[in-house]
């Protein structure tokens, strides 16, 4: 069964001993089952209402609520209905709908031979086709992401990043506009652009990006409308979530569409991003995957990927583990740049810390022996003050940023998708056909 597995929910008592022991086995992955726990016929409820595909229901008997009516609903989204009964509610289950009855006392071998012959294992997407880009002709921007370890300086990283590529505009293949129309999206789960640059209102944002992909294709000139724009550093700015939770109500192909959209919208996306990209496979839970949506989203479509650290004994150990992490969801070394923050100046002591950094990296395997050298930035001690005001940053933190962008994205081609839909086309003689009062003057 590989790349498929069950995906069941599960509603019952607390003290229900089958409850906790399929638990235990889909946790060991001593059954080939995601176990979905569900406390309360609400939530069971919502995630049927969710769109997800789900294999089966697993459902005590006792469970108030349980009727015809949630039996037709769990078997109109394709889920088989396996109730555990104890003989005690005297009900004709198979009678009502259910597919199974299971007695309290079941192992792993019934619970599989049960769910074979009731129900159908859900295919488990592959991940490079859950960042494919939808399929719309036309140019596209360039995309880099900025990710790191908590309290890096990822965050200001990125606006020196939108910063710089903004003032400059040199991107080889950019768009007519010149390569400097620069978007800065916030792509965290705790979002902290919106504070950083005293933004005041905290929409439209991120959510009304994604709910216009969600049954839409919006112009560029819609996208544009749902971002603000940062007079003083030149770029538009894209609110993130307005709330961690709100991650619940992003679905994987709107991201996905919403990405595309805004690189067609913009010169250079800048996605500031968790480091975040557990998902099914690494950790066996869907629920951590869609969690993880933005950043996996946003870093497998990404030309570049900075990773910001401190060069600090832990920071230099959370750098390596960000980039282990990151090779292997699959980003290559040619697009990782490291990026040391509040720096020291010596000459030395820089050269120290680059040792460091290879040292660190040289044994995590998939290319990670080719990776850059890392881009220092200075200590700024005035930072929180222009945050406050939204002054410019300063030159000392955004020329090493921008200039190290501005490099390894002119190395690297465009890709594949990115057609320049505005270049003319050669038009054939005789190929627009004729008016036709033109040709009933021929005639």
């Amino acid at each position: 069964m590989t790349g498929e597995r069950f995906r069941v929910l599960g509603l019952a008592g607390a003290r229900a001993g089958w409850f906790r022991e399929v638990s235990r086995w889909s946790t060991a992955a001593a059954v080939p089952v995601e176990f979905i726990k569900c406390v309360a016929l609400e939530e069971l409820l919502a995630r049927l209402r969710s769109g997800r595909a789900f294999s089966a229901l697993l459902v005590d008997a006792g469970v108030a609520g349980l009727d015809r009516d949630l039996v037709d609903q769990a078997r109109e989204v394709g889920a088989a209905v396996v109730i555990v009964d104890d003989g005690h509610t005297r009900r004709d289950w198979l009678a009502l709908g259910a597919d199974a009855v299971l007695p309290p006392t079941f192992d792993r071998a019934v619970l599989l031979s049960t769910l074979l012959q009731a129900a159908q294992p859900v295919q488990r997407p592959d991940a490079s086709a859950a960042v494919e880009p939808l399929a719309v002709p036309g140019w596209r921007g360039r995309l880099v992401a900025v990710t790191g370890p908590a309290g890096g300086g990822s965050s200001t990283v990125a606006m020196a990043a939108a910063q710089g590529l903004a003032s400059r505009g040199g991107l080889s293949g950019a768009s007519p506009s010149g390569g400097d129309d620069v978007l800065l999206a916030d792509c965290a789960l705790h979002a902290d652009q919106a504070l950083l640059h005293d933004a005041g209102d905290i929409v439209p944002g991120l959510q009304e990006v994604v709910e216009a992909h969600r049954s839409g294709l919006p112009e560029a000139g819609e996208l544009r409308g749902l971002t603000f724009v940062s007079e003083a550093r030149g770029y538009h700015l894209l609110l993130g979530l307005r709330r961690h939770r709100d991650w619940t109500a992003l679905r994987p192909r709107a991201v996905q569409a919403s990405i595309d959209g805004l690189l067609r919208a913009f010169d250079v996306v800048v996605a500031d991003v968790d480091a975040d990209l557990e998902g099914d496979d690494e950790v066996g839970s869907i629920d951590v995957e869609d969690r993880n949506l933005l950043a996996r989203s946003v870093i497998a479509r990404a030309e570049l990927v900075m990773v910001v650290a401190v060069p600090t004994i832990a920071g230099l150990r959370r750098l390596a583990t960000t980039v282990d992490d990151l090779l292997r969801f699959g980003v290559g070394p040619d697009r990782l740049q490291p990026i040391l923050t509040r720096a020291p100046r010596r000459a030395r002591s820089r050269a120290e810390l680059t040792a460091a950094v290879a040292e660190l990296t040289s044994g995590l395997g998939h290319g990670a022996d080719e990776l850059a050298s890392p881009a220092f930035l200075p200590e700024r001690a005035n930072l929180e003050h222009l945050h406050r005001v939204g002054s410019p940053l300063p030159r000392s933190l955004v020329d090493p940023v921008a200039g190290a962008v501005i490099a390894r994205l002119n190395a690297r081609p465009l890709v594949a998708e990115a057609l320049d839909a505005f270049a003319p086309v050669a038009v054939r003689p005789g190929s627009l056909g004729a008016w036709a009062d033109e040709e009933e003057v021929a005639g």
